[in-house]
């Protein structure tokens, strides 16, 4: 890299607290500047909201302020929402050669913006989500086999009768998607007796032992892990291979009976196929974070179904969620200045879109 003649400037694109705006300037004071402004962004609807309230508008002196800001920039925190008439954006940073992002699963965007095939270097998210995300698994799991909505029902109703529920002991858990979520996943599995299987991704020469699965199903055998799976769980990324890859017929071959949880895409499922099959309790219980559309349509059926527990894209979102992607950040910035960029974490492949 470069030796550079001016600190490199830093602009603060999406909502973050001052406290880690002040991290992040302590790096190497005097070879980085931070461009931060609160009056530019969005005011928050709760912690760690990088987008900030959608009816936000900027004055436009803080308009000229802000475009002056993009233009002036070398690295960004996060992607720049653009307007509402889809203009701005990314394309009013030009000099941009970093952008640090706070959430894991941006391929499709950066695809999406054209910018697969540039020199643009990202760095993600990926892998502080794991915890939160497998947390949140485990809520759907739990809620279906210790049949929580039947004891909110009972305790309204003032009413004492025992009943037999049931455990995850013994049961089959089967993961798509055996990146840093997955594998916590299946950690979290392991530790309430469950039995782990995994999917190979295509390509992968990865053992079952190395993923922490207790067997590894070729990706051509699909069907036949969803056929034992008491409970599936999608946690891949949305790329043009796993768009789609659940289908009719994938949620056919599911064993009957069997709880699914969401934390990847909605993209990934058939929705409407998984709505007839929560319908006929094929799949008897769904926790979904994730969906085609979002936010979730009004009309949408899966709104009423006493089966669903319905997250709104909010499972990974947890209080100290900016700390930890500013580490990552910061990590990343030292390495970026002293020219060590093959020792930059989180850098994604922007052809393989994770």
């Amino acid at each position: 890299m470069e030796l550079q003649s001016r600190p490199l400037n830093i602009f603060v694109s999406t909502p973050l607290e001052q406290e880690h705006v002040d991290r992040i300037g302590m790096v190497a004071p005097g070879s980085v500047s931070i461009n931060y402004n609160a009056a530019l962004l969005p005011p928050v609807r709760y912690t760690a909201d990088h987008k900030g309230a959608e009816t936000f508008v900027r004055a436009p002196a803080l308009e000229v302020q802000w475009r002056a800001g993009l233009a002036g920039a070398d690295i960004l925190w996060d992607f720049p929402p653009e307007s509402a008439d889809g203009s701005g954006g990314i394309a009013l940073a030009p000099n941009v050669k970093w952008v640090q992002t706070t959430s894991s699963g941006v391929g499709q965007m950066v695809r999406n913006l054209g910018l697969q095939d540039t020199d643009l270097l990202i760095t993600t998210a990926r892998g502080i989500h794991a915890q939160p995300l497998a947390e949140f698994v485990f809520l759907g799991l739990l809620s279906h086999y210790k049949q929580r909505c039947h004891l909110d029902i009972e305790q309204q109703a003032h009413r004492w009768q025992r009943f037999c529920g049931d455990g995850l002991e013994n049961k089959v858990l089967a993961v798509i998607g055996a990146g840093g979520v997955g594998r916590q996943i299946m950690a979290v599995g392991r530790a309430f007796g469950m039995r782990v299987v995994a999917l190979a991704s295509p390509g992968s020469s990865r053992s079952a032992a190395e993923l922490g699965a207790d067997e590894i199903y070729p990706a051509a055998k699909l069907h036949d892990m969803l056929a034992v799976a008491d409970a599936l769980v999608l946690s891949v990324p949305h790329t043009p291979d796993t768009e789609g890859m659940i289908d009719r017929e994938a949620i056919a071959a599911l064993k009957p009976g069997a709880v699914l949880v969401n934390v990847a895409r909605g993209q990934v499922i058939d929705e409407n196929a998984m709505i007839e099959a929560l319908a006929s309790r094929h799949i008897a219980f769904a926790a979904l974070d994730v969906f085609a559309v979002e936010p979730l349509p009004e009309n949408s059926a899966l709104w009423d179904m006493p089966n669903v527990l319905i997250s709104p894209h909010s499972a990974s979102t947890v209080a100290d969620e900016n700390r930890r992607i500013t580490d990552i950040f910061c990590h990343n910035l030292r390495c970026y200045l002293d020219g060590q960029l093959d020792e930059m974490t989180n850098v994604l492949d922007k052809a393989r879109m994770y």
